[in-house]
């Protein structure tokens, strides 16, 4: 059987018999003997494999070159060489698969921009490869959050009927030729169906009958922006939370940053970027998890930054939206710590966050980290029906379409919050790394569907 290589640098002993495989890194050979540095994914470290010219397969040393799969057989013993407790003294080895001399992954220096053109292959390099080890640490953690806290996992649907952010900058979804685009009915669900920008509205009607529900899964977007903070299709933490207050939900907002913040800090391949990304990372992530978040009003927060005598690009005013720069200034020059902004304006927040007794603001809340900006955005949801029928007219919103939603308020309503959290800002956050594209497997921006 094949042992992981990050288990056998893990070992306490040598052993007289292992089996690996694994991605030829380097290889430098010698007239009697062959030193092979070997990975096979499951960590950031290399094998060193010490291959004797007349073993079964050193016929084919030549072909083991950068980029070629090999399988090797020997057994583990203590290295001679600094920076290495063990190497692979090999008793036989294989040439799987051979890598050409046009191999793009040469030992040398590539830019992210490269990489991203060949998505296929950039998990082999040691920065992608701890990015998505590193992600799917994160996803399990998440998992791990909510589970413990009692919350159920709810699959909600990826195609949809609902515009949850009523911004309209939905992907359709349609069996229609191009000219017969125009008659809904006869298209495949007899509708408008489109992919989902949010499974909020589904998972609340699962929290206003299961109590505390999250989702996780992918979500769509089709505005045509090229930051590298946005991307066409990403994935969300949803948690919905039933018998809720606004309190509640920033409380469990700063929890899940913090709890994840702490799993980044326990995993070792945070070195590398450490390294290479942001070296003020680790001391950043640790002062997430020791100190308090800090909360303000949308209204104290616009006060602060008319105040601040900074120029920023963009205008600061009571019923504009924050930008990242805005929220920026406020978790990393004014704070200096994660920050919570809440009680936004009702015109710029969507129709189903609860109106607050001054008729102004909604109980929105957004969680600003040092680096980013907006990590999470949530709120306590409207759960009076006259309110949200209003709040319907206000937005143009067809409350035939939504009676399934409003049905919530109408039958044994309860109040009910709950908050968004995009999964690649957080990754953002826990590597240091500034583009969006760089930490989902297969970026989706506008002009670009490759792979």
């Amino acid at each position: 059987m094949r042992t992981l290589i990050k288990h056998v640098l893990a070992r306490k002993e040598g052993t007289d018999s292992l089996e690996i495989a694994g991605w030829v890194r380097t290889r430098r050979d010698s007239k009697a003997f062959s030193f092979i540095e070997l990975n096979d994914g499951s960590c950031l470290g290399n094998l060193q494999i010490v291959a004797d010219a007349g073993i079964p397969g050193y016929e084919e040393i030549h072909g083991m070159t950068t980029g070629a799969s090999v399988s090797v057989s020997g057994k583990l013993i203590p290295s001679p060489a600094q920076g290495q407790d063990w190497e692979m003294q090999a008793s036989s080895i294989k040439l799987l698969g051979a890598a050409p001399e046009d191999y793009p992954l040469q030992k040398k220096g590539h830019s992210p921009e490269f990489l991203r053109s060949i998505a296929h292959l950039r998990p082999r390099t040691n920065l992608f490869g701890a990015t998505f080890r590193l992600r799917s640490r994160m996803s399990h953690a998440i998992h791990r959050f909510f589970q413990e806290r009692d919350f159920v996992h709810v699959h909600t649907p990826i195609i949809t009927a609902s515009d949850c952010e009523g911004a309209g900058e939905m992907f359709r979804v349609t069996t229609l030729p191009d000219d017969k685009i125009a008659k809904d009915t006869e298209d495949f669900f007899g509708k408008r169906a489109y992919l989902t920008v949010s499974g909020q509205l589904e998972g609340e009607t699962f929290a206003c009958a299961l109590s505390n529900i999250y989702t996780f899964g992918p979500t769509f977007r089709a505005e045509n922006s090229n930051t590298s903070r946005h991307a066409a299709e990403f994935w969300m933490v949803e948690p919905e939370m039933a018998f809720c207050d606004l309190a509640g939900d920033m409380d469990c907002a700063e929890q899940l940053i913090r709890f994840l913040a702490a799993e980044a800090l326990a995993d070792p391949d945070l070195s590398i970027f450490e390294k290479f990304v942001d070296k003020t990372l680790r001391e950043r992530l640790q002062h997430v998890v020791e100190k308090p978040f800090q909360r303000i009003s949308y209204t104290d927060a616009v006060k602060l930054l008319e105040g601040s005598g900074k120029n920023f690009q963009y205008p600061v005013a009571y019923g504009l939206n924050l930008q990242s720069e805005h929220e920026r200034w406020l978790t990393e020059e004014y704070f200096k710590q994660p920050t919570t902004v809440f009680n936004y304006p009702k015109e710029i927040k969507p129709f189903y966050m609860r109106l607050n007794e001054d008729g102004k603001t909604v109980t929105a809340m957004d969680l600003l980290v040092p680096g980013i900006g907006e990590i999470i955005g949530g709120s306590q949801r409207e759960e009076r029906y006259d309110v949200l029928l209003e709040n319907f007219k206000h937005h143009h919103i067809d409350p035939e379409a939504y009676g399934w939603y409003a049905d919530l308020r109408k039958y044994g309503t309860v109040p009910h919050a709950g908050f968004g959290l995009g999964f690649e800002r957080l990754l953002m956050f826990v590597t240091g790394v500034h583009n969006i594209r760089d930490v989902i497997p297969f970026p989706r921006t506008p002009g670009h569907c490759e792979f």
